[in-house]
């Protein structure tokens, strides 16, 4: 008995009833922009083609913050807020992947426990894969996809470690950072990189006894973004206090988000932004693939573990190997 061929895939009716908010085209069509197969992405690319003239007009939010801080617990319930306000929230969550096993843990709809049986919301937990800064490999064309669906919010939640923030950064219109209150030195905890590409600071968890701590790490989170923020800069990213728990200052933090929107749209710097990281994403794409290339090239894979423990022995130089590498890619 032989396995029966897989259905050929017809591209003009997935994306007909993705448009039609269909949650099981959703899916489909995510999982096909996140297939490692060739013939699967060049099949996403025409998919996504299709897809584009339906997108680009969502919120595009991205949170960061140390494990514990509470991001998961914040997403449930400001999704929560803006889907009992008539949006519609997509959540793609990003998961550390083990760099030993290669597994993931998706357990973001057990940790959104809300918005995973809300039908305005969607949840798709992608495992990072080892790319840079555990941002998943097909985050920015998951997003086209939500957006085509019709929602009207997109929430990226990076792990929040490495050069992830950045990455994440790097495909969203808003980047919101958390805090917790009373972590030792609040001001030598903060990272001078993340501060630069925040456009805003929220202090999560200032509830009960962590009132008071909150209150002051506001204060010298503020006190340390005027270091940070250029003087005549169209944006002072706000800090401000909240809890994710209790739903307090959320409100507030939605309205700065919208507050942001109608400030960059009427300057032409969200137009701007976003054509901007369109450029920096074909040169991630690019040095995604060329270095696969050169892995995968037969001299290369024969001569690379040879170069490698002459580096270890000390028989020549990481100058010299990588050069000899080069050469082997061009010949």
């Amino acid at each position: 008995m032989t396995d029966a061929q897989p259905p050929i895939l017809d591209l003009d009716d997935l994306s007909r009833r993705v448009i039609a908010g269909e949650r099981a085209a959703l899916g489909r069509a995510i999982t096909l922009v996140e297939s490692r197969r060739a013939d699967h992405e060049a099949l996403a690319q025409q998919l996504l083609l299709k897809l584009l003239p339906h997108a680009g007009h969502a919120h595009r939010l991205g949170i960061t913050g140390v494990p514990g801080v509470g991001k998961s617990t914040t997403i449930d319930t400001l999704g929560g807020n803006l889907t009992a306000s008539g949006h519609k929230v997509a959540v793609l969550a990003v998961d550390p992947t083990s760099q030993r096993s290669g597994g993931s843990i998706l357990g973001d709809k057990t940790r959104m426990s809300g918005l995973a049986v809300d039908p305005n919301a969607f949840i798709r937990p992608s495992p990072s894969a080892g790319t840079l800064g555990g941002v998943a490999r097909r985050t920015r064309e998951s997003m086209i996809v939500c957006e085509a669906a019709g929602f009207d919010v997109i929430i990226v939640e990076t792990v929040g470690i490495g050069q992830s923030e950045t990455a994440v950064a790097d495909m969203v219109d808003f980047f919101l950072v958390l805090m917790l209150p009373g972590a030792g030195d609040e001001l030598q905890g903060i990272k001078k990189g993340v501060i630069e590409i925040a456009d805003m600071l929220a202090v999560n968890k200032a509830d009960g006894d962590n009132m008071a701590r909150a209150t002051a790490a506001v204060a010298d989170y503020r006190a340390a973004l005027q270091i940070f923020v250029a003087r005549g800069a169209l944006w002072s990213p706000p800090v401000i206090a909240i809890s994710g728990a209790r739903n307090q200052g959320l409100d507030t933090l939605w309205a700065e988000i919208q507050r942001h929107r109608a400030l960059f749209e009427k300057s032409g710097q969200l137009r701007a932004r976003r054509a901007e990281q369109q450029v920096k994403w074909m040169w991630a794409m690019l040095e995604e693939r060329m270095l696969q290339r050169l892995k995968d090239n037969p001299q290369v894979k024969t001569r690379l573990p040879q170069l490698e423990s002459a580096l270890r022995e000390g028989r020549t130089t990481a100058t010299l190997a990588a050069q000899e590498i080069l050469t082997l890619l061009d010949a």
